[in-house]
């Protein structure tokens, strides 16, 4: 076993553990397997990074035997310059989500530890599958035990909202496994992502795979106008649901985009990247404009989440190395500016037991250090300069002007709704004069919230401060990426 069988297995292990000790007798003992479980996995994808050539854009750290042999389906892992953050930003989120529900989670405690330790892993399979059954495997495994997690620890209408999270992204997904089946045959019988990469398709096919892979992975980004189960599932997910789905799971449909729908089928894609386009932009303005009506502070930061991921999809779709640059900054940057959004709402949930914005008002009188910490947060949200936000939408408008001035123009106006919504939440919650008793009995973070506030602040700082080391990583393989899919299959 290498490093990203490791990566994998790890979590996965540790999570069966504590499904196998699942008492409520001892929740304290759950606690602490569940976090040294999460800090093991996560030193164990340090080397990832460390050791990452970013010189080649070729499988790293590969592994690759036999596992369905009568069907050439191989255990075949490997990490490029495009998914090895990703496996170390979901390491990282989800040594956040133990530490966030150390408290909060009373019941069931083992359960619930050891279904976000499986998760865990199965993430990191998804980002380094090499073979499309075993992309597949992980991809629709990482349905379970979220549906799990919304089901039984979320809130009133959680048996609705796991259902519909569910039955979206699996339905979206089979045309992707139809897919996968064309290519096993038309490459005379492997599953291998690198050989389909060099497939001579015709257009026709081409354009059905290009829908059929759209079909899975623009719900689970989500796209306009498949994105209606997000803001539901944020509603009722745990806060620590609600971390993993904007910070690691909306990312999982938009790397299937960079590992398949671009290098599978360039021409297609090249064809109908007005059709993405236009989505995009439709999420960056329509979506933005929906968050600006909302009343509750978790269905803001779920349509600013589909948003912000729209700025994603577009910079992907121009084609250009600052674009697709940019979209990758801003997965990263996303994860830990979303997940720190809702780790703040889901702070003031726990002491006052309201989403509702009317709920609050004067915060900052009796919580000080949470609202510096949650102004920082939503700055970011907002894209401002010096922090991770600004780097990737940053990125992706030069991009866009580059390909289309008025795609950047409408682009950008994601700046503004941004700072309209975020600034004006955070005015009603935080600012002004105490609301009511409830904010007037509020206690301030403690250690622990204090400790996870800070972490995510530094690494938001950094992204924005000194993003290098993340470009340095992806550029190889981005620039292999963009070459290959303007050199034509068609003959």
């Amino acid at each position: 076993m290498g490093l990203l069988s490791v990566s994998i297995w790890l979590p996965i292990a540790f999570g069966i553990l504590l499904l196998a000790l699942g008492r409520d007798d001892n929740p304290q003992m759950a606690r602490v397997v569940a976090l040294v479980g999460a800090i093991l996995s996560f030193a164990v994808t340090i080397p990832l990074v460390t050791g990452f050539d970013v010189a080649t854009a070729a499988w790293q750290f590969e592994e690759n035997m036999p596992w369905i042999e009568r069907f050439a389906v191989r255990y075949h892992l490997g990490v490029d310059g495009i998914s090895v953050w990703f496996v170390l930003l979901t390491a990282f989120i989800t040594i956040i989500v133990v530490a966030a529900g150390w408290e909060v989670i009373t019941e069931r405690v083992h359960q619930y530890m050891g279904a976000f330790l499986i998760l865990s892993g199965l993430m990191v399979g998804v980002f380094s599958a090499a073979d499309g059954l075993l992309f597949y495997v992980f991809f629709e495994a990482t349905l379970i035990p979220m549906y799990i997690i919304i089901g039984v620890w979320g809130g009133p209408r959680r048996v609705y909202a796991a259902f519909k999270f569910f039955l979206y992204t699996l339905a979206g997904s089979l045309l992707m496994l139809v897919a996968l089946v064309y290519l096993y045959f038309k490459s005379g019988g492997s599953f291998d992502i690198a050989t389909w990469h060099r497939l001579p398709l015709p257009m026709n096919a081409q354009t059905l795979l290009f829908f059929a892979f759209f079909a899975a992975f623009s719900v689970k980004v989500p796209m306009w106008p498949v994105h209606t189960w997000l803001p539901d599932a944020h509603v009722e997910a745990p806060t620590g649901g609600s971390v993993v789905l904007a910070a690691i799971m909306l990312k999982l449909g938009a790397y299937g985009f960079l590992r398949f729908s671009m290098p599978i089928a360039p021409d297609a894609s090249r064809e109908y990247a007005w059709f993405i386009i236009a989505l995009s932009l439709i999420a960056v303005v329509y979506i933005g404009l929906v968050a600006l009506v909302q009343q509750d502070m978790k269905k803001l930061v779920a349509y600013s989440s589909i948003a912000h991921m729209g700025f994603v999809t577009l910079g992907f779709f121009i084609f250009s190395e600052l674009g697709v640059s940019g979209g990758l900054v801003q997965m990263i940057s996303h994860g830990f500016v979303s997940g720190a959004m809702f780790l703040a709402i889901g702070v003031l949930y726990d002491r006052v037991h309201s989403r509702e914005i009317s709920s609050y008002g004067g915060v900052v009188n009796t919580m000080p250090k949470f609202a510096a910490f949650a102004l920082f947060f939503t700055m970011a949200n907002c894209g401002l300069p010096g922090t991770g936000g600004f780097v990737g939408e940053w990125m992706v408008i030069l991009g866009a002007v580059k390909t289309n001035f008025w795609i950047a123009a409408i682009a950008a106006t994601a700046l503004i709704f941004g700072a309209a919504y975020s600034l004006w939440m955070y005015k009603r919650v935080y600012f002004g004069e105490i609301a009511n008793d409830h904010v007037r009995k509020l206690t301030d973070i403690n250690g622990r919230e204090f400790a996870i506030m800070s972490v995510l602040a530094i690494a938001t700082l950094w992204m924005g401060v000194y993003p290098k080391p993340f470009t340095d990583v992806m550029h190889t393989s981005v620039e292999a990426l963009l070459k290959h899919t303007a050199a034509s299959k068609l003959k």
